[in-house]
């Protein structure tokens, strides 16, 4: 912690920056130009989050073996092979050196390197010493390196790999039908003009014969040794809704947001307020190694993010001269050369662990698939010039925050905003490419052609967008964004169920006279429209067995602790278990043509919650006869079977349901762990609100959720609050390392405090200040 007044020089400041600390350590930052401000973030960031600027920028760059050795190789191995290091290099290389964006970034590196310079010893954090390792000097490259990071976390989508390895199983139309290019429950981000969600999915196929096309093949091969998405998994995602003044009790408008990410200590993300007068007053959070706010508000206008969920990445079959080394690959009938580009592993004492030969078309990078070679195209390997986040720091209406954001690359997101007129609205933005054909993306095509290169980028006037809707709320939570029967441009496929979608807007259909507090327990709350569709189903079907064998008597005890759940994830609640064990037998059973071939019970992949929900309504359909058995199953055998055995699991695991081993707080936690998985620095086994698709989604491991919670009125005067996993400082053995978890554990928020001038802020709520002087 800093002591109560302090003085430090950066070099490059024009003038004097006070920054002040409030009670939550949050550094509020005036300074003369918006040039010093950014100085003066690099540096309070790098003082408190030094490690974590830097394992970022190595993990980004495919550089961390530099510090852990051979162990991170692997890691390393994929960065390389997706080309990220080339893309900041030439990103950098492109930059001009006046825009704002590229002045933010040097301006912030000078602030991070000023820390570094004056770095004590006793400063130097423990992880540096527990690796045997030096903090080192940082480069601008470095904060590219950190949003290529986020990309690759974000719109690094697998679409193909995953069509193919169902094909390579179950055949083209199945697959087609198991992960479909439109989600099969519509409730589209922007508002349709429909009150409730529409299924929208005929029969499913039955499963066929395998696709044995070299394409499909080449694929799987490549998709099964690449992590897939879990179905129903939709932890990492995010939330965001804005209400408009003819439905807040205050009438203004108000806007929440509540991004899903990875949960660590310290924090993915760091708060900060930022004060130039007359240009700059801007709060909220960044991410360590960015120069810009990336989530907040001003005091016009507030803004936040959801994951735009798009297809980004497509795969090419490419023609190549020689299939063990290839030099050229062929388009249009003429060989090209391929760049060559050689990556170097070191350890942390410089000595060289491996080497590699990464390929690549003028597409993007080239991989080897069995006896094929698959190149590669990704928006990130488009130009960008970064700034958009400073133009948002700066808009005064939502119409322009909007506009501001039109020149922003990636990844993609939907942003949504709302000012103190009282608009809101929402876009998605960022770059989607015009394929040819068909202009799906979720397909392999041939790399030998010129023609099948993508066309040009969707202009921004056909990005799905809504302006104060006659509903008077907007909401999205990582669905599909347009209902295909008003548009159905291709921005994706196999959508993420839209269950915390369609709880948020039945919350805000029911409320007229929302507040601030309202929207803050919307965030955790336990209610689930994944339950609602399938809790009755179970029910209804195990009644019609049971009424066929009486004699099932654990069938019915199941039957009667489910009928006894309100279907909500509360902490002290002891019937969401079985319902989740059931859940976990019913896609067992249900996807087991999908297993991995040999070994039953293990699937690479599964289909979205919403394609089982749509399956419920198909009581023959082939899908729900199990492979394992010699009877040939139907639906309500199936549903029961999968309530008999979530009963009995749930009995076997955690006891009978009488003794409290059932308790919900005792069996699902968020797990907030340290960078380097180090339990003595990690925050483990907080019980929390919540369950898999609602709105304050959990993992199974618990690893991931809401990273930062934030409500903002936009009243004559901002009120703000806001809360995220941790604390401001990265030290361990900081009181700052982890003040704000408890809060966050159980739903509150903390008052966000906005002083206009370093005198606004009262000395009852000041911690330290910092004084940053030019080098003299």
């Amino acid at each position: 912690d800093l002591p109560r007044s302090a003085r430090a020089r950066i070099p490059g400041l024009v003038g004097d920056v006070r920054v002040i600390y409030d009670d939550r350590s949050v550094p509020h930052i005036f300074a003369s130009t918006p040039a010093d401000a950014y100085r003066a973030l690099g540096y309070v960031v790098a003082r408190d989050r030094h490690f974590q600027l830097e394992l970022q920028t190595l993990a980004a760059s495919g550089r961390l073996t530099e510090i852990a050795g051979a162990r991170a190789l692997s890691a390393d191995r994929e960065m390389r092979a997706l080309g990220m290091g080339r893309v900041a290099e030439r990103r950098l290389a492109a930059l001009d050196s006046a825009s704002p964006g590229a002045r933010a970034i040097f301006a912030y590196a000078d602030g991070v390197n000023a820390w570094i310079a004056a770095m004590g010893s006793r400063h130097v954090p423990i992880e540096y010493r527990l690796l045997a390792a030096r903090p080192t000097h940082w480069s601008p490259i470095n904060s590219l390196h950190l949003l290529n990071r986020m990309s690759w976390t974000l719109s690094y989508t697998q679409h193909e790999l995953d069509v193919a390895s169902a094909r390579a199983r179950v055949g083209r139309a199945a697959a087609d039908a198991l992960f479909p290019v439109n989600s099969p429950i519509q409730e589209p981000m922007v508002p349709s003009g429909a009150t409730a969600p529409r299924f929208d999915a005929g029969p499913i196929p039955p499963p066929g014969e395998p696709d044995t096309s070299t394409s499909t093949l080449a694929l799987a091969a490549m998709a099964g040794s690449t992590p897939k998405r879990s179905a129903g998994l939709d932890a990492l995602g995010s939330n965001n809704w804005a209400v408009g003044p003819t439905r807040t009790a205050g009438s203004h408008a108000i806007l929440a947001g509540d991004p899903h990410l990875e949960l660590t200590l310290p924090s993915i993300w760091y708060e900060a307020h930022l004060v130039v007068p007359g240009e700059l007053d801007v709060y909220g959070v960044t991410i360590p190694g960015a120069p810009w706010i990336i989530i907040g508000f001003n005091r016009d206008v507030a803004w936040t993010f959801t994951n735009a969920e798009a297809d980004l990445v497509d795969y090419y079959v490419e023609a190549v001269d020689d299939p063990r080394a290839p030099r050229r690959y062929r388009l249009d009938g003429q060989w090209l050369p391929l760049e060559q580009r050689i990556e170097t592993y070191r350890d942390a004492r410089g000595a060289v662990i491996a080497t590699d030969t990464i390929r690549f078309t003028h597409r993007g990078p080239l991989r080897r698939a069995n006896d094929r070679w698959l190149s590669m195209r990704w928006t990130l390997y488009e130009p960008d010039e970064p700034g958009a986040f400073g133009a948002l720091a700066v808009a005064t209406s939502a119409a322009g925050a909007l506009d501001g954001m039109r020149r922003y690359v990636g990844p993609p997101q939907n942003i949504l905003v709302a000012d103190r007129g009282g608009h809101i609205a929402i876009r998605t933005t960022g770059l989607f490419p015009v394929r040819p054909g068909n202009g799906r993306g979720d397909i392999v095509r041939d790399g030998s052609r010129s023609a099948s290169d993508w066309q040009g980028f969707l202009p921004v006037d056909r990005y799905p967008a809504s302006v104060d809707p006659a509903q008077g709320f907007l909401a999205s939570a990582n669905q599909q964004q347009r209902d295909p029967r008003q548009d159905s441009t291709y921005l994706g496929s196999n959508w993420y169920s839209p269950w915390r979608a369609m709880r948020i807007n039945a919350l805000l259909r029911a409320d007229s006279a929302v507040t601030p507090d309202a929207m803050r327990r919307f965030q955790t709350d336990p209610g689930s429209a994944r339950a609602d569709v399938f809790v009755p189903a179970l029910l209804e079907a195990a009644a019609r067995v049971t009424n066929r064998d009486s004699a099932d008597a654990e069938l019915g005890t199941a039957m009667r602790l489910l009928a006894e759940w309100d279907r909500r994830y509360t902490r002290e609640n002891e019937r969401a278990l079985l319902f989740e064990q059931t859940m976990s037998a019913l896609t067992e059973l249900t996807w087991d043509e999908l297993d991995t071939p040999g070994q039953p019970g293990r699937r690479e992949l599964t289909p979205e919650g919403a394609v089982l929900a749509v399956l419920l309504r198909d009581a023959d359909n082939p899908w729900w006869d199990v492979r394992a058995t010699d009877a040939r199953e139907r639906r309500d055998d199936v549903l029961a079977q999968s309530l008999r055995l979530g009963y009995r699991r749930a009995r076997e695991e955690h006891g009978p349901p009488e003794r409290g081993g059932w308790r919900w707080r005792d069996r699902r936690h968020a797990n907030v762990r340290h960078l380097m998985r180090l339990d003595g620095f990690s925050a483990l086994g907080m019980p929390t609100q919540g369950g898999p698709s609602t709105l304050n989604p959990s993992s199974g491991g618990g690893g991931f959720g809401a990273s930062w919670r934030m409500v903002v009125e936009l009243g004559p005067a901002i009120r703000a609050w806001g809360v995220y996993p941790g604390g401001q400082s990265g030290n361990p053995a900081s009181r700052r390392y982890a003040d704000r978890m408890r809060h966050w554990s159980d739903g509150m928020l903390d008052t966000l405090r906005v002083p206009d001038r370093p005198d606004a802020l009262p000395q009852s709520h000041r911690s330290a200040v910092l004084t940053l002087e030019p080098e003299r």
